[in-house]
């Protein structure tokens, strides 16, 4: 499952749980639109089942941008026990998981 977070829960989900993949987008991002049903797909798989899996949209949330270090959309955060294991821009479901696998 994927949530969709503000600046102002942002904080507190980083503090309460320890394996966290955000996908940072923008509402005029077409790769990130393309990418969204791929990225609700990967939530759900089983071997995720203790991993948050976040979307931020990176215009309205200036906070939440600055703690991934956002440099192009869409873009990928992995975050363990409050500390950035790994951030790339992708487009692939490959490149993420890869991502996810830093988790373990």
């Amino acid at each position: 499952m994927v949530t969709k977070v503000t600046d102002l829960e942002f904080n507190n989900i980083i503090e309460n749980n320890s394996k966290i993949v955000i996908k940072y987008f923008a509402n005029w991002c077409g790769t990130c639109r393309l990418f969204a049903p791929k990225f609700t797909k990967i939530s759900n798989k089983e071997e995720y089942s203790d991993v948050m899996f976040l979307d931020i949209n990176a215009e309205e949330n200036p906070e939440a941008r600055k703690f991934g270090g956002v440099t192009n959309l869409p873009y990928f955060v992995v975050i363990k026990d409050g500390k950035v294991l790994s951030s790339d821009t992708t487009a692939k479901e490959e490149g993420v998981e890869k991502m996810i696998a830093l988790l373990n």
